[in-house]
């Protein structure tokens, strides 16, 4: 039989420690776990604290690793941890066994900056809010919910359940986004290398004609004379303008006027929308269902709706509910949140079930992103041919057009 030392959360979220007797460490948490308590960590009294430590080193001591994580690896982090911590495996043992299999640097170097603090007794969240372009507001406040009631294992799966459900949509914006942005700006090289390298080769060809140029021409040439003259000024006027929108987004008013102009936007602004009320959806039914309170859980929504315009709706919200008021109101109240959304939120605060229906509609909302992603690539491509048909097609018809009056002119 062999003495082991132990620190452990009860069901209250506080840290308790001590020591105890058994002949395995299986046998010692299974132990801790009839008496409702969360192992973090346990060792044998002869045991060294630096236990593992020295596959750790190499990545505490790189001073030039950037601390980063994709989407896919924060995942597989997330489901591992939790089916180790439901197995009964000590929270600082799954992390240091999680440690070993990392291959991204940045990932290695956090989890070892996560083990030398739960080794000084820091509680997890509170390692991981060192890293915030790591692990965001929701999951910082989620493992914090999960440390709180001793549900770790439950938190960690509805998490990876949520990072994956974020990924798809965020993977479904990209794909509506992709195929336009690209198509334009082909569109816009072909016409430009037209209008600066072929169109203005025809101008002593047309002069020697001896003709009236048609007025469709005369445009296109004097256009394309202008774009070659001041395309440096049009270069560097268009890098300008960029810089100075990105500079007047940063400001609050400047954000919010421009969060509110792709809300409207004709085509796109429809699927932003339904993209903004599936992330709110989700994140907030996510949150509540972890434990997290809900002016807790609102405030950190608010922060990562993506739209200031959505953010400014949950603020007003937020205040209501502060208040002792619903919900439902101040979202009614608001442009951008639907009649079907908020009656939903309303039936859902009357009957306890809010999480319920917040899942609902974050599933309807991802079906109609789907829907309308692949209901935009379809409309897209005929609208993309049209734009360039319509200006390659006048530059071709404005160099041609002289060619045909010249023969009217020799048949008559």
């Amino acid at each position: 039989m062999q003495t082991f030392k132990y620190r452990a959360k009860n069901a209250a979220g506080k840290t308790v420690s001590g020591t105890i007797s058994g002949d395995s460490q299986q046998e010692i948490i299974g132990s801790l776990r009839k008496k409702n308590l969360t192992v973090v960590k346990i060792r044998t009294t002869g045991e060294e604290k630096t236990k593992k430590k020295s596959q750790g080193t190499f990545w505490s001591l790189k001073g030039n690793t950037r601390p980063n994580a994709k989407t896919g690896e924060l995942v597989v982090f997330t489901r591992q941890l939790s089916t180790m911590i439901g197995a009964g495996i000590p929270l600082l043992e799954s992390l240091e066994i999680l440690h070993e299999q990392a291959t991204n640097p940045g990932f290695a170097f956090v989890l070892d900056s996560l083990i030398e603090d739960i080794r000084g007794g820091s509680d997890l969240s509170m390692a991981m809010d060192k890293y915030p372009k790591v692990f965001s507001n929701i999951f910082v406040s989620m493992i914090r919910a999960g440390e709180v009631s001793g549900q770790m294992d439950e938190i960690l799966v509805r998490l990876a359940e949520f990072l994956e459900a974020a990924a798809k949509l965020k993977q479904d914006i990209r794909s509506a986004m992709t195929y336009p942005v690209v198509s334009l700006v082909l569109v816009l090289g072909i016409t430009c290398f037209l209008m600066v390298g072929i169109v203005p080769k025809f101008k002593d060809v047309f002069s020697s004609l001896d003709i009236e140029l048609p007025g469709l021409t005369k445009g296109v040439l004097a256009c394309s004379f202008w774009i070659k003259a001041n395309i440096l000024t049009v270069f560097a006027g268009s890098i300008g303008a960029v810089i100075l929108i990105k500079a007047w987004k940063k400001t609050p008013k400047g954000r919010y006027a421009w969060d509110w102009m792709i809300l409207k936007m004709p085509i796109f602004g429809p699927l932003f929308q339904k993209v903004g009320l599936s992330r709110f959806s989700r994140t907030f039914a996510t949150l509540i269902k972890s434990g997290v309170p809900i002016l807790g859980a609102l405030e950190i929504v608010s922060k990562t709706s993506g739209n200031d315009v959505i953010s400014a709706a949950i603020d007003s919200a937020q205040e209501s509910v502060r208040q002792g008021d619903t919900l439902s109101g101040p979202l009614a109240e608001s442009s951008v949140f639907p009649p079907m959304v908020t009656k939903m939120i309303g039936i859902g605060e009357k009957s306890g079930s809010l999480e319920i229906l917040l899942e609902k509609i974050s599933v309807f909302y991802d079906d109609q992103v789907s829907a309308a992603v692949k209901g935009l690539t379809s409309m897209i491509e005929p609208l993309m041919i049209g734009v360039m048909g319509f200006l390659v097609g006048g530059i071709v018809l404005a160099v041609f057009l002289p060619i045909f009056k010249l023969q009217e002119k020799l048949a008559g």
